[in-house]
Order: C-alpha cells, then sequence, then structure tokens
C-alpha cells in the first residue's frame, strides 16, 4: 500500500491554479456587492489593499516552499517554525475551511441551473455536481491539473473579454450611448459611501474573493519541479491579481452607480451579477445567458479546487499523527482515497438545503469559510516571519534560497496586523452600537472560536511549546527525499 503523492503537476498548472483559483464566486458575484457596501472608491482601496497584502502572503508562502515543498499543506510550516499546537490547529483549520467551500460551492452552482431551470429543486443539481466533482478527484492527479487548467483558462479568457468590453463601453466606443465619464463617482457620498463602516465591511468581500491563491502552496508537494514551478508560478500572480481585480471592479463602479439594487444579490440571483449587466449595457446578445455559463464553470473549478486541496491537507495531517493513520491510503491512482471520503462527508453539508432555506444555509456557509481562510493567511505570515528569523540565527546563506520573499520583515507583519483588523473588526460597529447578538457574533467568529479551541486543547494535552529559533527545522534536503515518488 503507497502513502506517497506523485509529482505530476506541471508549472503550467501550478501557474493556472495560482491564478485561477481566486477566480469564481468572490470576482464574479461578490464584487457588486463590495461596490454596494462601500461605494467605487472605497471597493477599489479595499480591493487593492488586499491585493497587496495577498502578493505579501504568496511571496512568504513562496519562499517556504521553494526551499522546502511539503506534500499536502503548507500548515507544515506552522508546525516546523511556530510551535506543534499552532500547527495542529492551522492543518485542521485549512482543512475545514476547504471541505466547508465544497458545499458553499456546490448550493452556488445549483443556483445558478435555476436560471434554465427554475422548476426543478436545488438540490438535484447539487448531488450531480457533487458527483461530478467527487469522480473527478477520483482520477489521477494529472488529470486534476489537466481539468483545472482549461476551466481556468476559460476564467481567465472571459475576464480578459469583459475588461476589453467594459473599457470600451466606458469610452463610449461600443455603439450604445457616450463615454459615461466619472458620473457614478460623484452621486450620493461617493466615491466613498459609509465612510469607515463600509470601508471596513468590504474587507471581509475582498477576502473571500482572494482566498484560493495560496492554493499553489498545497500543490506544491505535487508538482515535477517546485523549486522552479513554484517561483514562476508566485512572480505571475500579483499583476495578474491587479489586472483582473481592480480593473474589473472600476469598470463596474464606472457602468454600474453603486446605489443600483442589482449589484447586492439578495435571493443569490446570479442572473444580475454585474458583470451580466455590463454586457448587457454593451448591446451584447445572449449576455445573461454566457455570463451564468462561465460563473457556473468558476464555480465547478473552484469547487474541484476546493475538494483536491482538503484531501491533500486531511492526508498530510494522518501523515504527520495529526489525523487518524487510515487517511494515509493512497489508491494506485496516486490519491489519498479514504482523505477524500471524509472530506466529502464535511461537502455533503450542502443536504442542509433541504431543511433550511437556500441563502441562509450558503451565507453561513461562506462565513465560516471565509474567517477560516483569513486565519490561514494570518498563519501564512507568521511561519514566514519566524522561518527568516531562524535563518538569520542559524547563520543559513539567503542567497541559496530558490526564492526569496521581498520586503521582510515590512511584509509579514504588516500582512498579520492587517488581517487581526479585518478579523477582529467585523463586528465592532455593532458591539459599540449594542446591536450584536450571540446568533450573529456566533455565525460571524465560529471559525476563530474552533481554531482556539484546537490550539489551546492541543497545547494542554500535548504541552506543546513555541520552537526556539536556534533549534527550527530550516533545512530542506530530507523533505526532498521523503515526499517524492
Amino acid at each position: 500500500m503507497s502513502h506517497k503523492l506523485q509529482r505530476n503537476l506541471k508549472t503550467r498548472h501550478l501557474v493556472m491554479i495560482a491564478l485561477g483559483g481566486s477566480i469564481g464566486t468572490g470576482l464574479f458575484l461578490a464584487s457588486g456587492s463590495a461596490i454596494y457596501e462601500a461605494g467605487p472608491g472605497g471597493a477599489m482601496l479595499a480591493y487593492a489593499i488586499i491585493s497587496l497584502m495577498v502578493y505579501f502572503l504568496m511571496c512568504s508562502l513562496g519562499e517556504m516552499a521553494a526551499h522546502s515543498p511539503t506534500t499536502g499543506t503548507f500548515c507544515e510550516y506552522s508546525s516546523r517554525y511556530v510551535s506543534a499546537c499552532f500547527g495542529f490547529a492551522m492543518g485542521w483549520n485549512y482543512w475545514f475551511n476547504w471541505a466547508i467551500t465544497i458545499a458553499a460551492e456546490i448550493i452556488a452552482a445549483a443556483f445558478i441551473m435555476q436560471y434554465w431551470f427554475p422548476a426543478v429543486p436545488t438540490i438535484y443539481w447539487s448531488i450531480l455536481f457533487f458527483v461530478l466533482i467527487f469522480g473527478l478527484n477520483l482520477m489521477a492527479v494529472k488529470v486534476y491539473g489537466e481539468t483545472e487548467y482549461w476551466l481556468s483558462f476559460i476564467k481567465v479568457t472571459f475576464v480578459i473579454i469583459f475588461i476589453v468590453v467594459g473599457i470600451l463601453t466606458i469610452l463610449g466606443a461600443t455603439g450604445i450611448g457616450g463615454s459615461v465619464g466619472f458620473q457614478n463617482w460623484h452621486i450620493g457620498d461617493a466615491p466613498f459611501h459609509n465612510g469607515a463602516i463600509g470601508f471596513m465591511a468590504v474587507f471581509l468581500i475582498a477576502g473571500f474573493s482572494f482566498q484560493g491563491t495560496e492554493l499553489v502552496g498545497v500543490a506544491a508537494g505535487e508538482a515535477d519541479n517546485p523549486k522552479k514551478a513554484i517561483p514562476q508560478a508566485i512572480k505571475r500572480t500579483f499583476w495578474r491579481l491587479v489586472i483582473f481585480y481592480i480593473l474589473a471592479i472600476g469598470i463596474i463602479s464606472f457602468l454600474i452607480p453603486y446605489t443600483s439594487d442589482i449589484l447586492v444579490n439578495k435571493n443569490s440571483d446570479i442572473a444580475v451579477s454585474p458583470f451580466t449587466i455590463v454586457f448587457k449595457n454593451a448591446g451584447l446578445t445572449y449576455a445573461a445567458t454566457i455570463m451564468n455559463a462561465v460563473i457556473l464553470i468558476a464555480i465547478l473549478s473552484a469547487c474541484n479546487a476546493s475538494m483536491f486541496s482538503a484531501t491533500r491537507i486531511m492526508w498530510h495531517l494522518s501523515s504527520t499523527k495529526q489525523a487518524p493513520q487510515v487517511f494515509r491510503k493512497i489508491s494506485r491512482q496516486g490519491v489519498p482515497v479514504n482523505a477524500l471520503l471524509i472530506t466529502a462527508l464535511v461537502g455533503c453539508l450542502f443536504f442542509l438545503t433541504s431543511f433550511l432555506q437556500n441563502g441562509s444555509v450558503f451565507i453561513w456557509l461562506v462565513n465560516i469559510s471565509s474567517l477560516a481562510g483569513f486565519i490561514a493567511w494570518f498563519g501564512i505570515a507568521l511561519s514566514h516571519y519566524r522561518f527568516r528569523r531562524a535563518c538569520y540565527k542559524q547563520g543559513l546563506n539567503l542567497q541559496t534560497l530558490p526564492y526569496r520573499a521581498k520586503w521582510f520583515p515590512i511584509a509579514p507583519i504588516l500582512a498579520m496586523g492587517l488581517i487581526a483588523i479585518i478579523v477582529l473588526g467585523q463586528e465592532f460597529n455593532d458591539i459599540l452600537a449594542g446591536e450584536i447578538t450571540w446568533q450573529k457574533f456566533l455565525a460571524t467568529y465560529i471559525g476563530l472560536i474552533l481554531f482556539l479551541i484546537l490550539l489551546i486543547g492541543y497545547k494542554l494535552i500535548k504541552r506543546s511549546k513555541l520552537i526556539p529559533l536556534a533549534t527550527c527545522d530550516v533545512n530542506a534536503k530530507h523533505e526532498m527525499s521523503n515526499s517524492s515518488s
């Protein structure tokens, strides 16, 4: 029985996974909500700040992953450079994050099908898509790489087309109306609607939109040449993220006023995606149908990546004895089959839509996933900060690193500070106003509460302590030999 994953992901797979992993529900749907909450200026500024923070995090992850590619999850760095209890809590938090996301994406895909088949219950579509994604993940990693590559390629191509059409529409070159100018930036209290409150509200939306960029760190252990592929994936990510997100937000804010109700998907109505409205305004026929088809592809791609990542994370937890050993089993195709089964079981939470309101279940799942993602990002920044300090302490020559992150130590410190402000500040205004309820508090912070329970529980049981910098394991040689197939 094998317990080793296969290195069958090429450089082009990792580059597209790093880029396409963050293009999904967040960009196509949540972007409109961001503009509605904070106005055009507030939304663009929030996304710009999150873009910079994500770039810092990707650089941090890239330095560690290229130096010591792990098979299963980058949460190994938390155990190696911070403490065993922190790594344990990070690993389980990150697995739960993506396992929960599977259910959220399955529900979102089912919502889309209602646009074409409103009479068919969403649970039927959920089951169909779940079986499809589960089947893809039973196949060899090379199949996953190719599938994700082409799905991401479609998403990226469509966003580029949207940007071109949007710019032409703004300039009045599409033949429908004239140049729009800055008129939508001067209505009401634009460009910064709701001031600081609206600005803070957008951070969580923007964070959810960018989650998935770190998946390159999960796939690193199955790359055929990680020391070359990972730096390339990291270097190409930032500017593409800026182009896709900042330009897309800007185009939507110019063409649709922030006061428009179509920017808010209160009933998860995919038909009112701001992307769809822009295409319609440009005079393109069948825009809604094309848009919904692309969003469906994007969500299924994101779901595919979520199941792949969660499965590898559980395999890693088992391999490091942080989860039952039964989840280490690898099939002939190189798939951690038992880890896939337990992940799929959590993904089956989409069945809750059979008993509860679809929209409320979806929002609940997204809230849990978003906060867990921010916790994972905090772990990346902290692990890199201590990794680099350990390198200094132990006299490691930084010139030998395959990839070096820029702006250390400012970058990881700024990232950690910003994440802490975003996470802790979500309900700050409601708390001050005395409008917070236990139900709302738990819905927002359940992920943080679970993380702290895991962290404190492991520390008390195992007597885990902070690893001294002088003894942190910064040697990469054994990792490569242990994880190769």
